[in-house]
């Protein structure tokens, strides 16, 4: 008789190949699925019973920037909540290594503002542990450090230039010969050691997210030759894969779509693998936005080029103060008054030269752009801290403009200060019809995303992507099956990041598994939580319906909570 260390009982198995959903058992054994099947007479260490339940595998997310995270929460919370089993990490160029210990503070200001993690949060929870210098140093902790949830890791090319020429000098100027050998050995180290690729953004001088001084991030700056001359790295060693996020706007908000795609096409046919496109989003008011990005892949595709989009698949909504907000700086007049602490800031939004410069953005169209329909007039006022605004809760920035008498700068620059910075306002963001949503899945060429796990934690809750895939998607607008959501969580991410032994359920491969109520499965509300270290604090949408996720073969957390274990595995070369 067959003993197992655990068995999956009566479970609807849908395995992630899109084969249709089937009913039957399936056993683990030393962290692997051993058996599928033919298991009436077998025992086992641990029996789950999922009769009504759905087994699938685990979701991969493979933008996240947990980079600092995992070493305080081995969870990867909220994306561990949400049944992910394996993050990628070092997206959008930035990370910790290398790095001097000098510079480990310079290092950690990067991610403040750009991914709006709090700077005293990652020195209290990753700066008593940093250990590493170089690059594989960092695998190598990250490796130690417990998990319990999968990580893949890009080189991130910011962290290079800093090494190389230094935080500053590399904004300064573009580097030599000499100094673009050593950042292309550094890449050929990393991925030596196991690291999937390399990833960068590069959104040029008018960067839209940008270094805590307001000023673009160092890789913003980087050259068409530059990145080419990375891309050329993964043609020589044919593996792994690059995520880009490339410039679309100029000086003002000019559209560059075309010279993006072409350049696009460009990385590809140099890099001859992968490349992960930044991102494919839908627009309420614009279709034409997420249709021609689906074209385009769809052209890619027929030339012979391995594009693939990120999509944003969740239906999240930001809620913000201006205190913590970041995600204005597509304009220099806004980049004004929101760089710098809430004193400094306040300061800023009183200043009539300053106000008089968004006046005369407002007046020329030029609105910060990316977060919502019609911009900063459409955000809707959620909660005020002085009861003296009491009155203008539910009413849009546009509204109380009108009421006011006052121009729209005016009226939330007023506001903002007023209430000390403290008013939260509500961002529809104008991603909410089912049938964009079902257009970006059905493209073979789309992933499912993008969570930004471990970023923007004030205002962010976008790590509930699989929830919102599973639950409003295939169960309420019934736009997707369950066989294709699945493919989208897990098998195609997986094999998009060159995984080799898990994303979907066989035999002999990882067994990272989500067992879960369709008919029950919800995000929960969004809630403040003071779970950080040093004292701070972040947005949450826990979920409910996950009945059990496993990671390599062991319950990482029940009905929601952590069980303790940290199975989780550095998967070096997509490997466990």
């Amino acid at each position: 008789m067959a003993h197992y260390d655990m068995i999956i009982k009566n479970g609807t198995i849908v395995d992630g190949t899109r084969t249709p959903r089937f009913q039957s058992d399936l056993a683990v054994k030393d962290g692997r699925i051993a058996k599928i099947g033919g298991l009436k007479t077998a025992t086992a260490d641990k029996v789950l019973e999922a009769d009504g339940l759905i087994v699938a595998p685990g979701f991969v997310d493979l933008h996240t920037h947990y980079d600092a995270q995992y070493f305080w929460d081995p969870y990867c919370t909220m994306s561990g909540w949400h049944g992910v089993t394996s993050v990628g990490i070092g997206n959008c160029g930035f990370g910790f290594a290398p790095s001097r210990v000098e510079d480990r503070d310079r290092a950690m200001q990067s991610l403040t503002r750009n991914e709006a993690i709090p700077l005293k949060t990652m020195q209290e929870g990753m700066g008593p542990k940093w250990d590493w210098i170089t690059f594989p140093e960092f695998m190598d902790s990250l490796d130690r450090t417990p998990k319990g949830v999968n990580c893949l890791i890009y080189v991130p090319l910011t962290p290079l230039y800093a090494w190389v020429m230094g935080w500053d000098e590399a904004k300064k100027r573009r580097p030599t010969k000499e100094e673009m050998d050593q950042m292309v050995a550094l890449v050929h180290e990393g991925m030596d050691k196991g690291a999937c690729g390399w990833s960068a953004q590069v959104l040029g001088p008018h960067s839209v997210q940008r270094d805590f001084d307001g000023t673009p991030m160092v890789t913003d700056l980087m050259t068409e030759e530059e990145i080419l001359t990375f891309a050329k790295i993964l043609a020589d060693r044919d593996e792994g894969f690059i995520e880009l996020a490339y410039q679309e706007t100029g000086e003002e908000g000019e559209p560059m779509a075309a010279e993006t795609m072409k350049f696009f096409e460009k990385v590809a046919e140099t890099a001859k693998r992968p490349i992960l496109y930044q991102t494919v989003t839908t627009d309420d008011t614009n279709p034409e936005l997420h249709r021609s990005r689906l074209r385009w892949l769809e052209d890619c595709a027929k030339k012979g080029l391995r594009m693939h989009g990120q999509g944003q698949t969740h239906n999240a909504v930001f809620e913000l103060t201006f205190e913590d907000w970041n995600l204005f700086d597509s304009t220099a007049g806004w980049r004004n008054v929101t760089v710098g602490s809430p004193e400094e800031r306040m300061a800023a939004m009183q200043n009539p030269e300053f106000r008089q410069i968004l006046k005369d953005e407002f007046e020329r169209g030029l609105l910060p752009s990316g977060i919502l329909p019609g911009s900063y007039p459409n955000l809707v006022v959620q909660e005020v801290a002085d009861p003296k605004f009491e009155h203008l809760t539910g009413l849009t920035i546009g509204q109380i403009a009108d009421m006011e008498n006052k121009h729209p700068v005016d009226a939330i620059l007023d506001l903002a200060v007023g209430d000390d910075l403290q008013t939260e306002f509500f961002c529809p963001r104008g991603r909410e019809n089912p049938e964009y949503m079902k257009e970006i899945m059905d493209s073979p060429y789309v992933i499912a995303g993008l969570s930004d796990g471990g970023a923007h934690v004030k205002f962010s809750t976008s790590g509930k992507y699989p929830t919102d895939m599973l639950a409003w998607l295939v169960r309420d607008e019934q736009v997707m099956t369950l066989e294709d959501a699945h493919y989208k969580l897990s098998y195609l991410p997986a094999h998009m990041g060159g995984f080799q032994d898990r994303g979907f359920l066989r035999e002999g491969l990882a067994a990272d598994i989500v067992v879960y109520d369709l008919e029950n499965l919800t995000s929960t509300l969004p809630e403040v939580v003071h779970d950080l270290p040093g004292d701070e604090w972040r947005r949450v949408q826990k979920a409910e319906g996950y009945r059990w996720t496993i990671v390599n073969g062991e319950v990482t957390f029940e009905d929601g909570i952590p069980t303790g274990a940290t199975p989780g595995k550095l998967l070096r070369h997509g490997r466990g």
